[in-house]
């Protein structure tokens, strides 16, 4: 096994530059060799921030022998690209880590994981919102029964974003993996399924209110876990006032957070994974559990993006699981493909 996991970081976007990058950088375990990036302001800022790190076009990255030395590729590029790009590096041999949303579909998923296993290789899903620090406050407090039975589980991702930024998200429609839903939809929903289990029943809403959006920029829905928990889930782009990050209602107790995880802000202001503030909740940010007219404040769990690689240096290492099973991120794609199709069923009978 690797004592130094080589690394190919694809794509240098948000995903590359904020949450996969610094990680890789400050983790012992990871050395990142290569980062490929076509836009030449990206090149520059990937120069800047890893000089020791190999930039590379995407055409370069493709030339034969470009996986030679390479470990482990991580594909934080378009959702359309996922797939492709981490078929290539599987049969190079790597293992692979896939942004979320994974791939464009639930079958997509099931080849390539198909693929890693008839390879033998290592293939994870980076949903780094398992990490977040009300995520991990939140499953405390239900280890713990502070809440007694959990009836409703209520989140939301809500921002304020009337222009769209990314020329891919720009022409994206949902067959390309554009849209609210694959993006921080499927946070929400891996978090509900991880927290309350599988769902038997699932009605969604989407809607699009940016005149350029070509898939959905405010969405619903709504699961039925076979638990009991009504989970209710908000992914929203057009939000000129927010609601609460997490509502849970349960039979002793609720726990309401405001404010969402600290981590991504921090590392665009500079606060990065090693820092001793990095992943810290600010007091005044605190949940509050308990009932109307005695509620306490929960200090927030520290939140902890780099976790998912060190779990995952450990598997490559030494065996074991994942930190992410890809059939997780697959579940979450079922539920997306239903909402799509319930959705374009609706339409038409309109």
């Amino acid at each position: 096994m690797p004592q130094t996991i080589r690394t190919a970081l694809l794509g240098y976007g948000l995903a590359g530059s904020v949450f996969h990058a610094p990680v890789l950088s400050h983790l012992e375990a990871f050395s990142l060799e290569v980062i490929v990036a076509s836009d030449p302001q990206r090149q520059a800022a990937a120069r800047a921030a890893h000089p020791a790190a190999r930039v590379l076009t995407r055409q370069e990255w493709e030339a034969p022998g470009s996986h030679d030395g390479i470990d482990l590729v991580v594909v934080g590029t378009p959702p359309a690209t996922h797939a492709p790009l981490a078929r290539k590096a599987l049969d190079a041999g790597c293992a692979v880590v896939v942004d979320k949303p994974f791939v464009l579909t639930s079958a997509e998923g099931d080849e390539l994981v198909a693929l890693a296993a008839e390879r033998g290789l290592l293939l994870t899903t980076y949903q780094n919102r398992r990490w977040d620090g009300e995520y991990l406050t939140l499953a405390k407090l239900l280890a713990d029964g502070a809440l007694g039975e959990v009836y409703r589980f209520e989140s939301r991702l809500e921002r304020w974003q009337p222009a769209i930024t990314k020329a891919w998200k720009a022409e994206a429609t949902a067959a390309d993996g554009g849209g609210i839903l694959f993006d921080l939809g499927t946070h929400l929903i891996d978090q509900a399924l991880q927290l309350f289990g599988p769902v038997e029943r699932v009605y969604g809403e989407l809607a699009a209110h940016r005149p350029a959006e070509r898939a959905d920029d405010d969405v619903f829905v709504a699961l039925q876990h076979s638990s009991g928990v009504i989970s209710h889930l908000w992914a929203n782009l057009s939000t000129a006032q927010k609601g609460p990050r997490l509502r849970v209602l349960g039979s002793e107790a609720g726990y309401v957070k405001v404010s969402a995880d600290v981590q991504e802000t921090q590392i665009q202001a500079g606060i990065l994974p090693g820092d001793p503030d990095y992943g810290v909740d600010p007091e005044a940010s605190w949940g509050m559990v308990g009932r109307d007219g005695n509620m306490v404040p929960v200090p927030t769990e520290r939140g902890n993006f780099p976790q998912f690689y060190e779990k995952l240096a450990e598997a490559i290492r030494h065996g074991g699981p994942v930190p992410v099973d890809p059939a997780d991120s697959i579940a979450a794609l079922r539920i997306v493909e239903e909402v799509r199709r319930n959705h374009s069923q609706d339409r038409a009978g309109a």
